[in-house]
């Protein structure tokens, strides 16, 4: 029997037997630690070092949209794969590729050499969106059951974790050693990544055979969502909360510069306050997840969340103080955390281990397409209606995608209801 198998067989006995006993998810926390600072590294790295370069905003939207664009054309395609492919070969190569494809930018000298900046750009969008639901169908085959609340809850805030670390370190890496010092540990991260990646040992018996073409399996993604209730359920919920992550990333800025009067510093602090609040909720979680189920820390999470962003917004109508927004938004990251990872415990068991990724490559397409939507909303309404009300349709939805969670809960997980007997 192979460690991890082992590890599967055990009940559940915390979060030391999870990091301490189980050597296949260690190296995948790690990898994905490690490959998420690497992609901030990256997009900071070249969103200034872009602006520099030309002097317009224009060519810095045009960078991010390149690196965004795949999640919303490319996210069911990721999803079959993840599904037909073996799930650790696929991050491997994806890596490898990740860490190679920075190569071009060593060849960046002036503006009229953006344009390999962009297909970078656009070729590590691609890569990440085909990282994304491999990784997450991959941690059900190397976790028992028991364990996947809190592995989740480690796994999602190491995200967070990356941000804190990459951002900083591209900011420092371009400011000191321009684009070839992000270029330099990027490509060493990512390389760094499929090394881990390389030694892990899941269950043969998860990895998932070809049976269909990438186009038939794409086609049973779309009557996946039709006939099961609850991958209608997580679309649902992603498009809601999707059109509301797009209004909050556009006017974060507006409402601490606009709203509560600060400067650039205190911009910075409340990004590293959502950050450092949503790493002690997951480790919190992690630590004590308490009893409730996947689904119900999935809507009743959501639901706190979206009161806690609520009283966010609300604050300044009493007070113009900036110290209470950096605790309120540190509070949120607990039942954000909560919520995220119930969501994705969720999303791994709602269609069985070899529809995994297909589930999630549908809702990140779901997420990212309305996430677009909520941005170009975002612009018009926050000029119509202000600052302060558009955010709080942000948090309205959330509360709304998190009731629509809780009122399923009569059902069973797949969404169909329970027989009586």
């Amino acid at each position: 029997m192979t460690e991890a198998g082992g590890t599967r067989a055990r009940q559940d006995g915390g979060l030391r037997e999870l990091l301490g006993a189980n050597r296949d998810y260690r190296r995948l926390l790690s990898a994905g630690l490690i490959s998420q600072t690497g992609d901030w590294v990256i997009s900071t790295g070249l969103a200034y070092h872009v602006y520099v370069l030309t002097g317009s905003t224009l060519s810095s939207a045009v960078m991010l949209l390149s690196a965004r664009l795949p999640d919303v054309l490319l996210g069911s395609v990721a999803g079959v794969l993840a599904d037909r492919w073996d799930r650790r070969r696929l991050l491997v190569v994806a890596d490898v590729l990740l860490g190679l494809g920075l190569l071009p930018l060593l060849a960046v000298r002036e503006p009229g050499q953006v344009w390999i900046v962009y297909a970078v750009a656009l070729w590590t969008g691609v890569l990440s969106t085909v990282l994304f639901p491999a990784q997450k169908a991959l941690v059900p085959q190397i976790v028992p059951g028991s364990q996947l609340v809190r592995a989740n809850a480690l796994t999602g805030q190491s995200g967070q974790a990356a941000r804190l670390l990459g951002a900083l370190a591209g900011g420092v890496a371009v400011g000191a050693g321009g684009l070839g010092a992000v270029v330099g540990i990027g490509t060493a991260g990512f390389l760094a990544s499929a090394l881990l990646l390389a030694g892990l040992r899941p269950p043969a018996h998860a990895v998932v055979a070809a049976r269909e073409g990438v186009g038939g399996q794409w086609l049973a993604g779309l009557r996946l969502a039709r006939t099961s209730p609850g991958v209608r359920l997580l679309l649902a919920y992603m498009m809601i909360t999707g059109l509301g992550e797009g209004i909050f990333s556009t006017l974060a800025a507006p409402f601490v510069a606009g709203v509560l009067g600060g400067d650039g510093d205190a911009y910075g602090l409340f990004l590293s306050a959502q950050a450092v609040g949503g790493i002690a909720g997951g480790l919190a979680l992690a630590a004590r997840p308490g009893r409730l189920t996947p689904r119900a820390l999935f809507g009743w999470g959501t639901v706190v969340f979206g009161l806690a962003d609520l009283a966010l917004f609300t604050y300044p109508l009493l007070t113009s103080q900036v110290w209470p927004a950096m605790v309120l938004i540190a509070l949120a990251g607990f039942p954000a955390a909560a919520s995220m990872a119930g969501l994705t415990t969720f999303a791994q068991t709602v269609a069985g281990a070899d529809r995994a990724g297909m589930v999630f490559g549908l809702i990140v397409t779901a997420q990212a397409g309305t996430s677009l939507i909520g941005t170009s909303l975002a612009g018009v309404l926050g000029g119509r209606m202000g600052i302060i009300p558009t955010l709080c349709l942000h948090a309205g939805g959330l509360m709304l995608a998190g009731l629509l969670v809780v009122a399923g809960s009569r059902r069973g997980q797949d969404g169909a209801p329970r027989v009586r007997p």
